[in-house]
């Protein structure tokens, strides 16, 4: 015998599912937030290796941004947007790296 769902728990052709890709993307920013900032409140680490940890996780809050909210990569079609923001990021290293080249040398790049 088959179990007949009630008219309110279906869904009308079209309408969106509950997004628990974005609740579970909150959630991990959540826990990575309070991860750094119990690190640092705490001291929990010595200097360096604090800002180590400080900086992973602010790698991994950056690729849960990217993935569950920004959604990159989970598209079928044309990858142009994925090489586009990958080049972005990677002259986003470079002036970075290159500003803070300076900065700790005090010598133009010449």
């Amino acid at each position: 015998m088959s179990m007949v769902r009630p008219p309110a728990l279906e869904r009308a052709p079209g309408q969106a599912r509950f997004p628990w890709s974005h609740v579970a993307g909150y959630a991990l920013s959540i826990v990575l937030t309070l991860a750094a900032f119990w690190a640092v409140l705490g001291h929990a680490l010595p200097t360096k290796p604090l800002l180590a940890g400080i900086l992973l996780l602010a790698v991994l809050q950056i690729l849960v941004q990217l993935v569950f909210f920004m959604h990159v990569g989970q598209d079928s079609k044309p990858r142009y947007h994925l090489w586009l923001f990958s080049v972005a990021m990677f002259f986003f290293v470079v002036f970075v790296v290159s500003s803070m080249w300076i900065l700790t040398f005090n010598t133009p790049i010449s």
